[in-house]
């Protein structure tokens, strides 16, 4: 799809079958700094859900190339927000269920960041961070961050916005919503048992549901840094298995969560059995902030 106003394209995914009046839970899904929008899209392949779970998910890409890729406020924002109008006017803002955001790295601290505008955060329901900060502070492992390549100086932590956000830590959004935060093992020195999210609304101490299992691999990896990676930035996709905790009841029916994915780094691809695992929490969440706004004009 083509963004007429900036003439950016970007993917969109949606169900082959879609009725007339159905609805959908929509995902707009940002990569990470030094990535791009196909990276993103087979990083967390949630288009390979869109018919089982009825979402549709969108996956552009970053403007600013220099000294990486990355997003970037001044450049990004409105496109951003142009593909959100995209979105809800090829499938009717009724129709949108629910809409979150999801974000690898710096797409996650994005993610946060826009969470911090007010029209993110009167639309949101929900936001998916894949190791781009947990709400509620996760110590990173002390080796994380990229390998230099021999060739080439690269910043460590390009965000584009600032150095106040890091992948383990996230800026509490003002907005009420659903949180998961998924991380590789290796990522981090060690995952709080509390929540100050899960406390905010009131939910219950964390519970650990049922490993997911994944005898497939992910599909990407960080191939300019193959041969010179480490643990905690991400070796080859292999299989694995994630570890699921839960903060049941809160207020509102907020989806509040961790994921662990053992034994894996920053850069593996999802597997298939915990993408879709995500995206089932995902559209079992509550919605309706896009429908409050509509009824609202």
């Amino acid at each position: 799809m083509v963004d007429p106003k900036s003439g950016r394209e970007f993917y969109v995914d949606s169900p082959d079958d879609l009725g007339p009046d159905e609805q959908v839970t929509f995902l707009l899904n940002l990569h990470g700094g030094g990535s791009f929008g196909a990276w993103q899209r087979l990083y967390f392949p949630a288009f390979e859900y869109v018919d089982a779970h009825r979402i549709v998910v969108a996956t552009p890409t970053a403007a600013t190339s220099e000294p990486v890729r990355r997003w970037v406020a001044e450049a990004d924002d409105q496109h951003l927000k142009d593909v959100v109008e995209l979105v809800f006017d090829r499938f009717g803002p009724e129709r949108i269920r629910a809409f979150w955001l999801v974000g690898h790295s710096q797409g996650g601290m994005t993610s946060n960041r826009l969470l911090e505008t007010d029209y993110f955060a009167s639309r949101v329901d929900g936001w998916l961070s894949l190791s781009g900060g947990r709400i509620g502070r996760a110590e990173l492992a002390p080796d994380f961050g990229p390998p230099q390549r021999p060739e080439a100086e690269m910043p460590r932590f390009p965000t584009g916005d600032g150095e106040r956000r890091r992948p383990g830590t996230a800026v509490i959004p003002k907005a009420d919503l659903s949180f998961i935060f998924a991380t590789g093992e290796h990522e981090i020195a060690s995952l709080p048992e509390t929540s100050p999210w899960a406390d905010r609304f009131g939910a219950g101490p964390r519970e650990r549901l049922d490993d997911i299992v994944d005898k497939e691999p992910g599909q990407v990896y960080d191939k300019s840094r193959e041969g010179n990676s480490s643990p905690s930035w991400g070796l080859l996709p292999r299989p694995g298995t994630a570890q699921v905790f839960v903060y049941p009841n809160a207020t509102g029916g907020w989806v509040i969560a961790d994921v662990v994915r053992l034994d894996k780094g920053h850069t593996e691809g999802l597997e298939p059995r915990i993408t879709e695992e995500l995206v089932k929490m995902i559209v079992a969440a509550p919605g309706g902030k896009a429908r409050s706004i509509l009824d609202r004009v």
